[in-house]
């Protein structure tokens, strides 16, 4: 045996992705400390112009604000991002916003099932690309944004050696980093779907592929089959939607046609290049099929008849308008729709230090306590100049941090050191990408949530990330864990630059 062969390999580990800050003063960021400045600044002029009682009072007014900007919990809310999110809701829950009934029956005056939320106004339209294969289309007006989605079959890392997951890895980062080169994306989101398998669709397979003259020992085995195989197997989906901006290089909208053939030519080479990222055959997906999976979505109880009509030959004509729910509630922590309750999480903080990559495998494996489980990687990619402005930037903040103190913490220098590694990357052509994690859970029973809820945090702490529930907005987090492409960074009140700066 050659002394080679011996060694051996140690196991690669993924890490170095850092949330950038802003400097400051006593943990605030660039506007926590505008403020404290600025706060100054009035206590001197009430101070001038109404002695120790206005001094007094305005003193008081700036330091409970910046007490509440400084108080933070463990993921990184403070005590004023909670109060806000809190008097929102008060305000969305007393003008009845988060109560949804459609149809003709229902509150809205279109009269039909329309999807709620920030996916109301989409529409979705079917063109058909190079190769001849139909694709989905949505389009939404309030943001000029059009998304595609792509199915994918992953073949999974079940007797697959390392060497070929590790390649799979690194074509995956090597396809996310093109995207900051992909003209007009500003999206994109991978959702993994486990749900419980009907075993409608075993049964078609099995009837149709019997012959007449097969002996009874061999269909009395596939009828038991048929019968035990469904209970407790899952089915496992997986879908990449990518979001592309409306307007050309001038700031000139593109019409929905327009964007159509674009894409249309450009969907064979998006599709080829997932190949070789372990996604399997990539494929686009049709208008069809994205109407059935957003209905199931809402109505986990229509996947039986959806898969009953395709096991009889009839293929379910769906519309746009009727994939929405009948009747939809948001609460402060769950979201009840049609037939099935959820539960939606924010990650808050990736996983420190270095992990393997199998780091997600049971957070995206079906699990018994959970009826239905979407995870959904949202990504941001950025190009060249933005990924060198803003590494050069948080490398100068982490210095900052680190100096601003004679005796620094050791969280501090790690960042800083982080920080350089990361400039020194993205300077030899490394990629830059935005990205955060959403999870919807969805059981039938509200008697299954607390279940559920204790198989989430579970699954996140095996994860190695921290994981928040949506409060306040469990029907905006539902759609946004849908593969739609929803890019929620336009649709905040409050722009993520004004609050990465608090």
């Amino acid at each position: 045996m050659a002394a080679a062969d011996s060694v051996r390999s140690t196991p690669r580990t993924y890490g170095n992705w850092r949330q950038p800050a802003s400097a400051g003063i006593a943990g605030l960021g660039t506007l926590g400390t505008m403020i404290m400045m600025g706060g100054l600044v009035v206590t001197l002029i009430a101070t001038m112009a109404g002695g120790l009682i206005g001094a007094v009072i305005s003193m008081t007014i700036v330091g409970i604000t910046l007490l509440m900007l400084m108080t933070k919990d463990k993921h990184g809310q403070s005590s004023l991002q909670r109060l806000s999110t809190r008097i929102g809701w008060q305000r969305a829950k007393m003008a009845k916003h988060n109560i949804y009934r459609s149809g003709p029956l229902g509150r809205t005056p279109w009269g039909k099932f329309q999807l709620p939320g920030l996916a109301a106004a989409s529409q979705l339209s079917e063109y058909q690309d190079s190769y001849g294969r139909p694709f989905a289309l949505l389009f939404y007006p309030s943001t000029r944004h059009f998304t595609v989605v792509i199915n994918a079959e992953p073949d999974g890392a079940s007797l697959v050696d390392e060497d070929q997951v590790d390649n799979w890895v690194a074509h995956w980062g090597q396809w996310l980093a093109s995207l900051g080169h992909e003209p007009g994306v500003v999206a994109a989101s991978v959702t993994v779907e486990s749900a419980p398998d009907t075993g409608i669709r075993l049964r078609r397979e099995v009837t149709h592929n019997t012959q007449d003259g097969t002996p009874a020992i061999a269909r009395a085995m596939l009828a038991e089959v048929i019968q035990t195989y469904p209970e407790g197997s899952a089915l496992v989906s997986a879908r990449v939607a990518l979001t592309f901006k409306g307007t050309d290089r001038q700031g000139k909208r593109r019409k929905e046609e327009d964007m159509g053939r674009e894409l249309a030519s450009r969907l064979p080479a998006l599709t080829q290049s997932l190949n070789s990222t372990g996604a399997g055959a990539a494929r686009p997906v049709t208008a069809q099929e994205l109407c059935e999976t957003v209905r199931i979505a809402y109505d986990p109880a229509a996947a039986v008849l959806i898969d009953e009509a395709r096991s009889q030959g009839m293929s379910p004509d769906l519309q746009w308008t009727d994939v929405g729910p009948a009747a939809a509630q948001s609460f402060w922590d769950k979201y009840r729709h049609d037939s099935a309750w959820s539960v939606t999480w924010q990650m808050t903080q990736a996983s420190r230090g270095e992990v393997f990559s199998s780091v997600l495998s049971q957070l995206v494996a079906p699990h018994p306590d959970i009826d239905r489980k979407r995870v959904t990687l949202l990504y941001r990619p950025l190009d060249a100049a933005t990924s060198a402005r803003m590494v050069e930037a948080d490398k100068r903040n982490a210095s900052f941090r680190a100096t601003a103190s004679a005796r620094p913490s050791a969280r501090s220098l790690a960042e800083a050191r982080a920080a350089d590694r990361t400039a020194m990357e993205e300077a030899r052509g490394a990629g830059l990408v935005n990205f955060g994690m959403v999870v919807t859970g969805t059981v039938m029973s509200a008697e299954q949530l607390p279940d559920m809820i204790a198989a989430i945090d579970n699954l996140g702490a095996t994860a190695r990330v921290l994981l928040r529930p949506a409060y306040g907005s469990q029907d905006s987090a539902f759609v946004a864990a849908l593969p739609l492409g929803v890019v929620l960074q336009s649709h905040l009140s409050v722009p993520a630059g004004i609050r990465e700066a608090l």
